[in-house]
């Protein structure tokens, strides 16, 4: 399996190439600008590796939620670079992708709920379980504001994700424990190389028209009324 995986969803800009079991990655946060940094990272990974796109089984990217412009470009620039190099493309959740990453920090935590500052006093949330080592869903993702934040009653849940840093009573949440080091993690292209070569091994190849961003939410203007 070689695959090549890209996220700009937020600020944390990345990119990683997964060859077998070895994970080369580049990754660097900004405010802005993350199209001019998310090619140079790939040209690196891909110099590095002696590859061209061709060689690749497949490119991954991270199809959010998260920022519109980052999500939008993760998923063209994956959509351009597949059909290029006539690749299958594998897209993967940035709110799972942030659970794995939680998951693989402490190995006794079985349940998490992932939220993400959505701005606009909202957030992005979902609840994954591990099962066999991997972050699956435990339901769908949303976006609302903090207080339509609802975890199953009775589960004792991990807190990851920035959204409990923006909205502190997001802490108090019956059976959330939250690390402060667990809200400022970020999803990233290794967490999603990962995940996406497990998918592309159980057959979720996808054409290059099928890399398309997902938002949860229909506007940019003003928070939805819900």
């Amino acid at each position: 399996m070689k695959l090549l995986a890209l996220d700009t969803a937020t600020e944390n800009c990345s990119a990683a190439l997964l060859l077998g079991t070895r994970l080369l990655t580049r990754e660097a946060q900004f405010a802005r600008g993350h199209a001019e940094h998310i090619l140079p990272m790939v040209d690196a990974l891909l110099a590095e590796a002696g590859l061209g796109l061709a060689a690749l089984t497949a490119i991954a990217f991270g199809r959010g939620p998260g920022s519109f412009t980052g999500v939008r470009l993760a998923a063209s620039l994956a959509q351009g670079l597949a059909f290029g190099a006539e690749l299958p493309v594998v897209p993967v959740s940035d709110l799972q992708a942030l659970a794995q990453r939680g998951f693989d920090l402490d190995s006794s935590i079985e349940r998490a709920l992932v939220c993400h500052d959505a701005r606009m006093q909202e957030v992005y949330w979902a609840c994954f379980e591990r099962r066999d080592g991997w972050a699956a869903p435990a339901g769908p993702e949303h976006v609302g504001p903090p207080q339509s934040v609802r975890p199953p009653t009775g589960a004792q849940l991990a807190g990851f994700g920035g959204g409990f840093a923006a909205y502190p009573r997001l802490r108090a949440l019956e059976g959330i424990t939250v690390d402060p080091a667990w809200e400022r993690l970020l999803p990233r292209a290794a967490e999603i190389a990962r995940l996406a070569a497990r998918e592309a091994q159980a057959g979720g190849l996808l054409a290059p028209e099928a890399a398309l961003p997902v938002y949860l939410r229909d506007t940019v203007a003003r928070p939805s009324s819900s």
